[in-house]
C-alpha cells in the first residue's frame, strides 16, 4: 500500500465519529522541527509544560493538537510520524483546554518511594503496554472526557485502539496496510 493510503486509512479511523474532536499528543523529543511546524501551519495547539520553557526545553516539550481532517499538518503526522513514536491520538467531545488540563495530571507520577517521574505516555510504546494493565479506577481518571487512545502498534502495519468500557480496556487491533 502507497504512503497516501496509509495516510488516507489511518485519517479515515481518526476522523471516523463526525462529532467528536481528534487530537494527537506530539512528542517534541521525538519530532524534529515539531515547533516550526507548528507556527507554519497553525492548527490549534498548546504545550503541556505549564510555564515558560527555555529554548532547548521547548524543542522537546509534549504539545497537544487538535487534529482537523485532510489538512497539511494532519497529513504531514500520520505520513512522517506512522511507525516512528513521535505521539498518541485521542478522541473526545472536550475542547482543547479540557483536553490539555486533563492530559496534563498524568505528565509527573510517583513511584514507591514518593520520587516524581516524568510519564512520557504520550510515546505509543508506552500507552500501548500501559493502558492494558490499568484496574477501572485508573482507566476512569486516564481517560476522563477521552473516549479512545488510538496508537501504532509496534508492527505499523496495525492500529490499536482503546476504549475504558465498564471498568475495562478494550483494545482493537485495525490493519492499515494490506501485505
Amino acid at each position: 500500500m502507497a504512503m497516501e493510503e496509509t495516510i488516507e486509512s489511518v485519517g479515515q479511523y481518526l476522523f471516523k465519529e463526525p462529532d467528536a474532536n481528534v487530537f494527537a499528543v506530539l512528542d517534541g523529543a521525538s519530532v524534529a522541527g515539531l515547533l516550526d511546524k507548528l507556527y507554519k501551519l497553525s492548527p490549534n495547539f498548546c504545550c503541556l509544560f505549564r510555564g515558560a520553557l527555555s529554548p532547548d526545553m521547548a524543542e522537546v516539550a509534549p504539545y497537544l493538537v487538535q487534529l482537523e481532517a485532510d489538512t497539511e499538518f494532519t497529513r504531514w503526522v500520520i505520513n512522517q510520524g506512522w511507525g516512528n513514536h513521535w505521539g498518541i491520538f485521542a478522541a473526545s467531545d472536550a475542547d482543547l483546554r479540557r483536553m490539555r488540563s486533563h492530559l496534563r495530571t498524568f505528565l509527573i507520577v510517583y513511584d514507591e518511594t514518593g520520587r516524581p517521574l516524568r510519564f512520557r505516555y504520550y510515546d505509543p510504546r508506552v500507552l500501548r503496554l500501559y493502558l492494558p494493565t490499568c484496574n477501572a479506577e485508573e482507566l476512569a481518571t486516564v481517560f476522563g472526557p477521552v473516549a479512545s487512545f488510538t496508537v501504532e502498534a509496534a508492527d505499523s502495519d496495525m492500529l490499536l485502539s482503546f476504549q475504558a468500557v465498564s471498568g475495562t480496556v478494550q483494545q482493537k487491533q485495525i490493519p492499515i496496510r494490506r501485505a
